[in-house]
């Protein structure tokens, strides 16, 4: 190989790199009454999910475009490592700049502490705004719950104009926790420089379209999170405990609500991101992630991978058809008395005829009870069997207390079932 022919070999290289280390042109373009992003010049519509903590490379497996975080640096992975890793997956990033809501205390009448949120914000826009993997800007997440000062939406019309100045490349919009006209109102009027919002729903997502009329809002958006019924939709015990459902009822749900809500309005939705890939401690272990804490798939993740690629995953998880504790199911108010004995049934059954086994654990009813998604701790096990038959004895706890019972049905292929059925522990 001659010098001439070495050279051109490393002028491709380099230009090749350039090529791949240049950011993404997102634009919001609308054609026909129709809105859409597009992404260097191609059509957009984000099949996504929200992830933390998540398996970034397994969301790129199932068939996901793109992702959204809460903030840029989430005290495990900074900004840079999940940007690269979503990168070589194949996803694109609507990245959080965190904005803190008042809710928790923070005054938007004190200037000096808006402006200095602002300066942080603002180094993590100029951090990132060039990466390759970057879709867009998050400002902030669920501003508007149970919140007073309309001038947060002047903090978020401030990080969006200055989205603007440096960033020609990416679009900035704000999250809300459902939606409703007073901070729709307030939005158009104090945070102009938004390319669209997002909105954020549960069960309440089938209603959709009829809060957004209610609103006024009728420009584009992304459903930023949806997915499980939320603890405050359900119903709940004698003792005001929220009844999760089973994830094999969540699977359906997922269904029935991406059918209803996000295909239902094909002119201004640009997609949404399911919550959540990954597991948190939400009221339980197991309400809101679509990964156990082992990180094992539920029957959620199949659904999604169903909807993303138009068939269902090569192998799928256990489904659950019934739970119950001594003959009760979850909504029969379940009492024993302590040390009593305890008689667990499991009915579960796996597509794809794999063995199952199943796990049953106690643990007290969680006490640290957050607000919009705040960190919570998780309750301890008290105690925890397993068989490969769905029944077994155990022995309610010897104090008096709130509980519940937690059923597992595993098919020892990364796949898991879950379910739980509260019960009260009193003389």
């Amino acid at each position: 190989m001659n010098i001439a022919t070495i050279f051109s070999f490393v002028i491709l290289f380099a230009a090749n790199s350039l090529l791949q280390a240049a950011p993404v042109k997102v634009e919001l373009k609308q054609a026909n009454g129709k809105y859409r992003l597009h992404v260097n010049g191609k059509e957009f519509f984000v099949k996504g999910a929200g992830c933390e903590f998540g398996n970034i490379e397994k969301l790129g497996q199932h068939g996901a475009n793109s992702f959204r975080t809460w903030r840029t640096e989430n005290g495990r992975s900074s900004g840079q490592e999940i940007l690269d890793r979503a990168q070589k997956a194949g996803l694109l990033v609507l990245m959080g700049l965190e904005l803190i809501p008042d809710r928790r205390g923070f005054d938007y009448n004190d200037t000096a502490a808006v402006a200095k949120q602002f300066a942080s914000v603002k180094e993590q826009v100029l951090k990132y705004k060039d990466h390759p993997a970057l879709l867009g800007w998050l400002i902030g997440n669920e501003l508007n719950l149970f919140y007073k000062n309309p001038k947060v939406w002047d903090a978020v019309n401030d990080v969006a104009k200055f989205i603007h100045e440096v960033d020609p490349n990416h679009p900035a919009a704000t999250a809300l926790a459902g939606i409703g006209k007073e901070a729709v109102d307030e939005i158009k009027k104090r945070a102009p420089a938004l390319d669209f919002i997002t909105v954020q729903f549960y069960a309440d997502i089938v209603n959709l379209q009829k809060r957004l009329q209610d609103a006024g809002w009728t420009g584009p958006y992304i459903v930023t999170e949806w997915g499980a019924t939320g603890h405050w939709e359900v119903p709940t015990t004698e003792w005001k405990a929220p009844i999760e459902e089973t994830s094999s009822m969540k699977a359906k749900a997922f269904a029935e609500r991406y059918q209803k809500a996000i295909l239902a309005d094909p002119d201004r939705c640009l997609g949404s991101y399911v919550f959540l890939w990954g597991q948190k401690q939400e009221r339980t272990p197991t309400w809101y992630g679509m990964f156990t804490q082992a990180g094992e798939e539920m029957e959620t993740v199949d659904v999604m991978h169903e909807i993303w690629n138009g068939k269902p995953p090569a192998n799928r998880t256990p489904q659950l058809r019934s739970i119950t504790l001594n003959g009760k199911t979850p909504y029969q108010n379940a009492r024993l008395k302590p040390e009593e004995p305890i008689s667990a049934v499991i009915d579960a059954a796996d597509p794809d005829g794999d063995a199952i086994q199943y796990v049953f654990e106690i643990m007290p009813e969680s006490t640290d009870l957050g607000t919009g998604g705040d960190f919570e701790t998780t309750p301890p096990v008290l105690s925890t069997l397993k068989s490969d038959k769905g029944t077994m004895a155990l022995k309610a706890p010897a104090k008096e207390g709130a509980y519940r019972l937690f059923f597992y049905a595993k098919d020892g292929k990364g796949h898991c079932g879950t379910g739980n059925i509260p019960f009260f522990v009193g003389k």
